[in-house]
């Protein structure tokens, strides 16, 4: 079954490559670094060709609002048609918790727009929302900076290993198109401002952390539900202080 994953280069896409062949899967994964970009068109229907599963977890270049959705549409259209023409079977795509909730940012109105194409193109489909990765906090944090102090909103969230969203990932291509959303989260609620200080004290960060309700979310204001997933989501299992001190730990660890 030759599955291709476009973003396989990327976190979660070479992650996700390595697991699906360690099934003996044939997996291809595809990127502009590659020969094969889904905003050009560049080497899509050769990539694509025999391909059972497409798997999406490619990326906007920018969080602006104009750079996101133009690469959101574009890359979409053109996929889509490509696997439309390759008689692809199952297009699963990675997205975020809360993309349906948070109209006001840029950003995650991209991210509908690419939910909204999927849903229209008469492709079987299962769209995987994910809450926001540990690997990925302490830049979101970091937008808020002023200083030597950390505004944070105290929002709660259940952020997740990227490990756990590729084992989600991985099951649900070998399973059945669903044609709806999934969501997937860490195992624990945890505020923003409790995630900043964990984060600075791991890393020495003198810096103060501020819990501000008023603190933005990528440009929007969060309520404690905003980034709470419906229905019965999938749990992953790492909890947060294991990664930080792992992270920590090989971040000390010296290289021979």
């Amino acid at each position: 079954m030759k599955i291709v994953i476009m973003g396989g280069t990327g976190l979660i896409g070479s992650r996700l490559t390595a697991a699906l062949r360690a099934g003996n899967h044939e997996v291809i994964p595809a990127s502009p670094s590659m020969g094969v970009d889904a905003v050009t068109g560049e080497g899509l229907a050769a990539a694509l060709h025999g391909a059972r599963i497409v798997v999406d977890v490619s990326n906007s270049p920018s969080l602006r609002e104009d750079v996101a959705l133009e690469f959101f549409r574009t890359a979409g259209r053109n996929l889509l048609a490509a696997e439309e023409a390759a008689g692809v079977r199952h297009h699963v795509a990675l997205s975020v918790v809360g993309a349906d909730r948070l109209a006001e940012t840029g950003y995650f109105r991209a991210k509908m727009a690419q939910e909204n194409l999927i849903r229209a193109s008469g492709i079987p489909y299962t769209i995987l929302r994910s809450a926001p990765f540990f690997e990925y906090l302490g830049g979101i944090i970091e937008t808020e900076a002023e200083g030597g102090v950390l505004r944070v909103p105290p929002a709660h969230v259940c952020p997740i290993a990227a490990e756990d969203v590729v084992v989600a990932l991985r099951d649900v291509v070998l399973g059945r198109p669903q044609n709806r959303e999934l969501a997937v989260i860490g195992p624990e609620s945890l505020g923003f401002d409790e995630i900043a200080s964990q984060l600075l004290a791991a890393n020495e960060d003198p810096r103060a952390v501020v819990a501000d309700a008023g603190a933005l979310y990528f440009g929007a204001v969060l309520r404690d539900d905003t980034l709470a997933p419906r229905g019965h989501p999938r749990h992953g299992t790492t909890r947060f202080g294991d990664w930080l001190r792992l992270y920590v730990a090989q971040a000390l660890a010296p290289a021979f």
